[in-house]
């Protein structure tokens, strides 16, 4: 019996796959749960559509990705912040201060995307990563300044 997997399944297949299965593990396991559905013709047809509309926007989105971490070569960013007389910081650097500086600067990145080598504590020059695609990754310099 060959089904089409709507999730993900351990030791069986990803979503999207037409896998075989036995009978009885199709249509009194998995169909009733909502994992998968039978692997008719038109499911066939169905899912190839679905496929092809689902690449069509993941190759927009890398587009849209190459076409930012392009603009954002060449950028630093500076963000001020209240420090002590050693230059410590007093709290810390988080990630929506450097979306806002982006944002600033002309750039929609959102903050869960950003990430840092090392958390900024002190007054310097740091470097935020920026993922704006599964493959697309960029390194944003930034330089923290006391206030």
């Amino acid at each position: 019996m060959e089904v089409i997997l709507k999730q993900d399944i351990k030791n069986l297949g990803e979503k999207d796959d037409v896998v075989n299965v036995k009978p009885g593990y199709g249509r009194n396991f998995l169909i009733p749960q909502g994992f998968a559905i039978l692997a008719t013709v038109s499911s066939r047809k169905v899912l190839a559509e679905n496929l092809k509309q689902a690449q069509f926007k993941q190759e927009k989105i890398r587009k849209d990705a190459d076409a930012i971490a392009a603009r954002l070569e060449g950028v630093t960013l500076t963000i001020g912040a209240k420090a002590g007389e050693t230059g410590k910081i007093f709290g810390a650097i988080n990630t929506i201060q450097i979306a806002d500086a982006l944002k600033k600067e002309g750039f929609e990145v959102d903050r869960r995307r950003i990430t840092f080598d090392t958390e900024p504590k002190f007054v310097g020059e740091y470097t935020a990563n920026l993922n704006l695609h599964k493959e697309v990754k960029v390194k944003v310099p930034f330089t923290v300044v006391a206030e």
